[in-house]
């Protein structure tokens, strides 16, 4: 019998090729074979929500591939990935590729990771669509399809054509909006801090930082220069005595393995990777990399999860390898058990090497500088959160002068347990304290006072912002990756200095989406409908009554939109050169420009300047913000093409500029 195996990626079907043999032909859908029309709605929200499915445009000749290859074939396995859209894949190419005047048998292969055993296991105990997970996928893409057909023309109408809402990167954006003003609106308040340096009158040079803070037993709380002098004052002629030594042990126990979310979140903090450019890494090294004679071999499970389970035999390579390679003393009696969130999916795994035997420094020259280390990254985190908790002595002295208390603490680590191979930078930073007793007298070197000022709430980075999407419950791990790459290239924020800073244009779509559809991007429903979706995928709703649920509160507050909603323009005091009717300040996807009020009879249009001259000599032009088609911004002279400058930045005082390529 011919057996014909479908999967998404061409890298897939050779990694799986090389391991069933040459009675398997396997074939690559490249994704997504099947879709909603671009160009229309597809959905019928009169009839039902009944979608309407087309061939997506540049996919009929691999459709037409996979029909010839069909005729060859009498079973049919389809081995998608395991997560929703990989059953929609499977789901829609049965659809497809059933032939009425053949009958063929189709099988659905689901796998954790792609190697030998894997996948022969897969294919010996093959398996049926799961319808549920299918609807579940109907239901998120019908309801992103609503979202985005209805809102988008809105945000036309008000703001500027070619932007776009949808329903969770909507939420992230607002998100990153309510942090943004919260930057903008804080005030910083001033504090200061007392500092005693104090040293043990029995060794000579054993000195001692202490915190003030307490006064009489209550916290003390310093909000100016002449409340430090007064108690400066006092402390001056204070006796400085031990009041309290304790000492105690703690325990720090180790990472759970990664999820989806963990993992960008990891690589973010570490490698400084983008969740997109991560999950790019994490897919090859899931669908294999050619291993010399070995050839392609996945060198990770999957990578879209949210489930913290180990399966059990990779528990006992895990423990294994650590007994073996640390010592038993590194190994706990039993394996750690790490909880999910309650929305996790536990048929899943969490990300984790498929054979702990494979060292990221014996596989370094099969991978690339970035593959290296991901995969390190993944590989210390698996082996690291089946180890022994690391334990520490933490002393804590308190130093009373008078009615004043002072205090100072530190740690020395005992036993490094999981840190020996999974180190936190920065966080290991250990303080020691002098050994000294209760009721010793010190004597006071100096004090130091220290003026502070509170400071703003830091913006989000990718990494805490996908922490937060996913402790709020919005978005899935599927999600997380072009959320912030949509709303970069939407031009609704900017990357700056690592953070996520939110634009004038992204500010004003968040504040239309609140006032007219403040359910779309309310926190709490975004994350009830993730509920409700996953309700779906385990049976307990119809995917149907999910999408009526959502659309009749929706459609009526469209219809109030499209009534009221009026195109916004802001008023300059300039003079349109061609007609000299008042300039105005529109909107685009590319940011703010100039425009005739007089349009469409009049279409002129302009940059708005930056107000600073362009740098180069002879040059007359001034500067204007652009942005480049990857949603990189930048500064260029308006006398382009006549003149290239090209800067990140506007010019500092000096007058230099820190330049892009050219």
């Amino acid at each position: 019998m011919k057996k014909l195996v479908i999967v998404e990626s061409p890298t897939k079907a050779r990694t799986i090729s090389r391991i069933l043999g040459k009675e398997f032909a396997i074939y690559s859908s490249m994704g997504h074979i099947i879709d909603l029309p671009r160009r229309k709605i597809g959905v019928d929200v009169d009839n039902n929500f009944d979608p309407t499915y087309v061939v997506i445009p540049g996919k009929k000749k691999i459709l037409t591939q996979l029909k010839k290859e069909l005729k060859k074939a009498d079973i049919v396995y389809l081995a998608t990935d395991q997560d929703r859209e990989g059953e929609a894949i499977s789901w829609h190419l049965k659809d497809r590729l059933q032939d009425k005047k053949k009958t063929r048998e189709f099988f659905r292969v689901v796998f954790h990771e792609i190697t030998p055993q894997a996948i022969k296991e897969a294919f010996a105990s093959t398996e049926h669509i799961d319808e549920n997970k299918v609807n579940a996928q109907q239901a998120r893409r019908v309801l992103d399809r609503m979202v985005g057909y209805f809102l988008s023309p809105l945000l036309w109408k008000k703001v500027a054509k070619g932007l776009s809402a949808g329903r969770v990167q909507s939420v992230a954006l607002k998100l990153i909006v309510i942090r943004e003003r919260l930057i903008q609106s804080f005030v910083p308040q001033e504090y200061w801090k007392i500092e005693a340096l104090l040293k043990r009158k029995k060794e000579k040079f054993e000195e001692m930082t202490a915190d003030l803070i307490k006064y009489e037993d209550k916290k003390i709380d310093l909000t100016n220069e002449q409340q430090a002098k007064g108690i400066l004052e006092k402390l001056q002629n204070e006796e400085y005595i031990v009041s309290s030594v304790k000492k105690k042990e703690k325990r720090r126990n180790p990472y759970a393995p990664f999820i989806t979310s963990t993992l960008q979140q990891d690589a973010f903090n570490k490698l400084k990777f983008t969740t997109r450019k991560t999950m790019m890494i994490a897919q090859q090294l899931y669908e294999g990399i050619e291993l010399g004679d070995e050839g392609p071999i996945g060198l990770i499970s999957y990578m879209r999860t949210d489930s913290v389970r180990i399966a059990d035999v990779a528990l006992i390579q895990v423990r294994k390898f650590i007994d073996e390679n640390y010592g038993p003393e590194y190994l706990p009696a039993k394996p750690h058990v790490y909880k999910s969130k309650k929305s996790a999916q536990e048929a899943h795994e969490a990300i984790r090497p498929t054979s702990v035997d494979r060292r990221p420094q014996e596989l370094e020259k099969h991978l690339s500088p970035d593959q290296y280390k991901l995969y390190e990254l993944i590989w210390k985190r698996t082996m690291a959160s089946q180890m022994k908790p690391a334990l520490y002595m933490t002393s804590t002295i308190e130093i009373t002068a008078g009615k004043y208390l002072f205090s100072l603490s530190g740690s020395i680590l005992i036993f490094d347990g999981f840190l020996k191979i999974y180190r936190e930078d920065g966080k290991e930073t250990l303080k020691l304290v002098p050994d000294v007793e209760k009721g010793e007298k010190l004597e006071m070197l100096k004090l130091i006072p220290s003026q502070h000022f509170t400071r703003p709430p830091a913006r989000y980075s990718e990494s805490s912002l996908v922490k937060d999407l996913e402790e709020k419950g919005i978005g899935r791990p599927s999600t997380y990756a072009p959320i912030v790459h949509t709303l970069i290239m939407r031009n609704y924020i900017r990357r700056e200095k690592g953070y996520l800073a939110c634009t004038e244009l992204g500010m004003k779509v968040t504040d239309i989406l609140v006032e007219y559809f403040p359910n779309i991007i309310n926190i709490t429903f975004t994350a009830t409908m993730e509920e409700d979706l996953d309700k779906v995928e385990e049976g307990k709703l119809k995917w149907k009554q999910v999408l009526k649920d959502f659309y009749i509160p929706f459609e009526k507050k469209l219809a109030y939109a499209q009534k009221n909603l009026k195109k916004e323009v802001i008023e300059t005091d300039q003079k349109c050169e061609l007609c000299g009717r008042g300039m105005v300040i529109k909107w685009s996807r590319t940011g703010k420009f100039l425009s005739c009020s007089g349009f469409p009879e009049c279409r002129n249009a302009k940059s708005i300047s930056s107000g600073v001259k362009c740098p180069n000599k002879d040059c007359e032009g001034e500067l204007i913000q652009r942005r480049s088609r990857r949603g990189m911004r930048f500064y260029g002279c308006s006398k382009y093409p006549e003149c290239t400058f090209l800067s990140k930045t506007l010019p500092k005082e000096d007058g230099t500029v820190d330049e892009v390529d050219q």
